[in-house]
């Protein structure tokens, strides 16, 4: 099993360009199966979740070319609207293929999903929402099977935000007959990223990006051509490295628009941040200033930015209280954190983090995707070697992510 090893110490800088985001692709992937024409996708990252994805969408007939980029989607010849248990237990987006079967087939067979050990992600929303639209849904043996002839709009009011619960059903709306309005709306990037690429495929959809939005259901969508945004996270975890190093970096192909609050803690820590079309600058002062934060949907502080900024307040000076309100499981990173010697102390869903003049460089273990990148940032600044075990978590998330630290200068191979 590969492990990342990192000689701590280099500060990094220089240019790197951001890929494609993960969790808007996941989900316009899956509304290639609304269309019976091609729709080609651009700007698509290689990850590990995106190749299941795709073996799986593969699996049930759609038609599939890659190159280079860009994604080609054919599901005219859809013919097995069954997701199986052994595809997707890797991958809790796979129930994004829940919505679109109902709507375009009048049946689904879906395994509930499995994914990063990090909390409940319960799927009840989903099925809330598509039994509201008049389908018949059970959960038996582990697999949620949907059956409905044509689903019906309706007003559907979430219980909690749910990001994926919103796509799925946004997604399903599209080819509802009348109109479907969802309240409590989840509004980050990547559901009007998903909105946009519906509405060119035909779909009439308004409000993506508030908490209600409002879908108009059409007999059938066509196909078309969109470009996946780039991927805020991906950009977040740089901008931290560079951060926690004292460095000086310039990310191409960035949004800066989708991270007004991860830049207004960076600037708070003391780095100077400057974004431009396309582009986000960031210097870092010599040493950083310890920031508090409280994660909450979207535009509060994003829960897939914790880690990082824990790892960013190991080495800060003063002391940080850090609050997870998303899921009850996402401080895993904390104890590989104290192996690097952070000062970190864990109560319920709250960590006290007091930064201190060093961390040593030792082995750790990435227990999800995002606590690997917070332990990569720990150890880009630990004395001596940081060895980081289990990082086929990294491969769903981030693309090329050693070859783009080294290449701003960060000493990190793989190895077996």
């Amino acid at each position: 099993m590969d492990k990342l090893l990192i000689e701590g110490g280099a500060r990094l800088t220089g240019e790197v360009a951001v890929s494609g985001a993960k969790n808007a692709a996941l989900p316009i992937l899956c509304a290639a199966l609304l269309s019976a024409e091609p729709v080609t996708f651009t700007n698509v990252p290689r990850l590990r979740d995106v190749g299941t994805l795709l073996a799986l969408l593969g699996q049930m007939g759609v038609g599939i070319e890659r190159e280079g980029d860009a994604v080609t989607l054919d599901a005219g010849a859809l013919t097995a609207p069954v997701a199986p248990y052994e595809m997707v237990k890797t991958m809790r987006a796979s129930i994004l293929v829940l919505g679109p079967l109902a709507a375009r087939c009048g049946e689904a067979r879906v395994s509930l999903p499995g994914g990063c050990a990090i909390g409940a992600r319960p799927v009840d929303q989903h099925i809330k929402g598509l039994q509201a639209m008049g389908a018949e849904v059970a959960v038996e043996h582990g697999y949620i099977h949907v059956r409905a002839p044509r689903l019906k709009g309706a007003r559907l009011v979430t219980d909690m935000v749910t990001v994926t619960g919103t796509e799925n059903l946004m997604m399903a709306a599209s080819l509802a007959e009348g109109v479907t309005v969802i309240e409590n709306a989840a509004r980050e990037p990547e559901v009007i990223d998903l909105a946009d690429c519906l509405t060119a495929m035909g779909a009439n959809i308004s409000g993506a990006g508030s908490d209600t939005i409002r879908i108009e259901g059409v007999p059938r969508l066509r196909g078309a051509r969109h470009r996946i945004m780039p991927d805020r996270i991906e950009t977040g975890t740089y901008l931290c490295a560079a951060a926690v190093t004292g460095g000086e970096i310039r990310l191409t192909g960035a949004q800066a628009a989708s991270l007004d609050a991860v830049i207004d803690k960076l600037i708070e820590a003391g780095c100077t941040v400057r974004g431009e079309p396309g582009v986000i600058h960031l210097r870092a002062p010599s040493r950083l200033a310890a920031v508090s934060l409280r994660t909450a949907p979207y535009p509060a502080f994003p829960t897939d930015m914790q880690a990082q900024f824990m790892a960013l307040n190991c080495v800060a000076g003063g002391a940080a209280m850090i609050r997870e309100t998303i899921f009850e499981n996402r401080f895993m990173h904390a104890v590989e954190l104290q192996r690097l010697g952070a000062d970190i102390h864990i109560d319920g869903n709250t960590a006290v983090v007091r930064g201190v003049d060093r961390l040593q460089g030792a082995t750790v273990m990435a227990t999800d995707l995002r606590a690997s990148a917070s332990l990569i940032i720990a150890g880009l600044v630990a004395e001596g070697e940081t060895t980081i075990e289990r990082i086929y978590h990294l491969d769903r998330g981030y693309e090329r992510l050693e070859e783009k630290l080294a290449a701003l200068g960060a000493k990190v191979r793989r190895i077996a």
